[in-house]
């Protein structure tokens, strides 16, 4: 609790919700718990942690036990030095939302999140009821841009590149790390001021107070060949689950349903207008009606 404390959070999150270490598979994951009702597991995309949720969390913690994870590399979980490939990844979690005693959940996924929710829908699906997408690009589903490719792309597909550098990459950020970061959420996001400097300043700290987390976020990007491969073949075998895919209409939008149906049957698409690629911080009252209505949508 004394972790939550220091954030600037909206009003009685502290009264729903605690910060708690969980021991999986020898492996420290955070997570921030709280709620009443099915399980449903919130997995952030770069460069976030469990703070990218924070403006929708209480709402579905009305309906849902909510667990907002930081992901192995991210936030205060353990940062190893291998292990950041999508199925790794989703196993971590099953192990995860099993130590809290939640046997079938829903998950929603934001940006690289979205890479660890497909992973646990595909391999996991006794445990996974609903699965939630929002600004998603799936290395192994969506096909890969064209190197020379127009100006609009390169400006939101860049950093793929970039961050699968070895070392150099982390040498230019390194010291850095407001500028290179508040630089991606000011171009990102609907408008350069969308995502609030305390919120960045969150994420911008969890880098710079831990030397291994710059690493650790880079390792996704260095998995990436792994987890292509892993997708191709998960894509074999269709999702039958329902698929909500969200983009945001100055950022992806209809890009996430585009590439969930080219691995799901059942997929709902929505693009949130004014909205760029953070919808549950630029748009938390509308996502959660979106999100909450498609969960509880009938089979």
């Amino acid at each position: 609790m004394t972790r939550l404390r220091s954030l600037r959070l909206p009003d009685g999150f502290l009264d729903v919700f605690t910060s708690r270490l969980v021991e999986v598979n020898g492996l420290r994951l955070h997570a921030v718990t709280g709620g009443d009702g099915p399980a449903l597991l919130l997995i952030g995309g770069w460069p976030q942690t469990w703070y990218a949720w924070r403006e929708v969390m209480p709402a579905l913690a009305r309906h849902h036990t909510v667990v907002a994870v930081d992901s192995r590399g991210a936030g205060l979980s353990d940062k190893p030095d291998d292990g950041y490939d999508a199925g790794t990844l989703a196993n971590d979690l099953v192990a995860l939302m099993t130590e809290l005693g939640h046997t079938r959940f829903d998950v929603a996924g934001h940006d690289i999140g979205t890479w660890t929710a497909y992973a646990l829908a595909a391999g996991h699906p006794e445990r996974v009821g609903r699965l939630a997408i929002i600004e998603a690009v799936i290395p192994g589903l969506t096909p890969s841009p064209p190197l020379f490719g127009p100006a609009a792309a390169n400006l939101k597909l860049w950093q793929f590149g970039f961050n699968r550098l070895t070392d150099l990459n982390e040498e230019l950020v390194r010291g850095r790390e407001r500028l290179f970061f508040g630089w991606q959420f000011a171009t990102k996001a609907a408008t350069p001021a969308a995502i609030p400097a305390y919120a960045v300043d969150v994420y911008v700290d969890a880098f710079t107070a831990d030397p291994r987390a710059l690493r650790a976020s880079f390792a996704y990007y260095r998995a990436l060949d792994e987890t292509i491969a892993q997708n191709e073949q998960r894509s074999k075998t269709r999702l039958t689950l329902p698929v909500l895919a969200v983009g945001g209409a100055l950022w992806s939008g209809a890009s996430a349903a585009l590439t969930m149906r080219l691995a799901a049957d059942d997929v709902t698409e929505v693009v949130l207008d004014d909205c760029g690629h953070y919808p549950a911080e630029e748009q938390p009252t509308r996502f959660v009606e979106i999100l909450e209505d498609f969960l509880a949508a009938n089979p």
